[in-house]
């Protein structure tokens, strides 16, 4: 019984780890997708108009401070670098997350190279970037690799 709630635990556990992904995916895919619209110019334009009324009550507030200097330091190539790193990241995770909610038994495989592939690729930009979001979608992916080995496993044996 213990056993069995085990793996309803897991699956669960999968699913909504899946379901997080997915939204997850589309919202890098609609972000990539607007970034194509966003030069740094308008992006300027828009941390000035999102912060103005806020530092004007409040000069000390941090979230403010950080668009606005995001705003300063966000170049034509940050664009583009961000633009190609969310559609791409989030096309190929939408897709596997499509085979994986199929049950098709070789994405498991090819979903986890992908999440390792996606790790070393945002820990290597962190070590440039230091952006909080970065680490908290590595975090994420690790718990999907976890999740879905152990899916993996429960999935082969069932088809024995």
């Amino acid at each position: 019984m213990k056993k069995q709630n085990n793996r309803n635990l897991i699956h669960i556990s999968f699913d909504v780890g899946l379901l997080l992904k997915g939204f997850n995916a589309l919202l890098e895919i609609i972000g990539g997708i607007a970034l194509v619209f966003l030069s740094p110019s308008r992006m300027n334009q828009l941390t000035t108009l999102v912060s103005g009324k806020e530092l004007a009550e409040d000069p000390t507030d941090w979230l403010m401070n950080y668009l606005v200097n995001f705003g300063h330091t966000f170049s034509i190539s940050a664009q583009q670098f961000t633009m190609f790193y969310l559609l791409s990241h989030g096309t190929v995770k939408m897709v596997i997350i499509l085979l994986l909610w199929k049950k098709k038994l070789w994405a498991y495989p090819l979903s986890v190279v992908m999440l390792i592939v996606f790790i070393v690729y945002q820990l290597y930009h962190y070590t440039s970037s230091h952006s909080v979001m970065l680490l908290l979608l590595t975090l994420l992916d690790i718990a999907m690799i976890v999740l879905t080995v152990l899916e993996y496993r429960q999935m082969k044996l069932e088809k024995q």
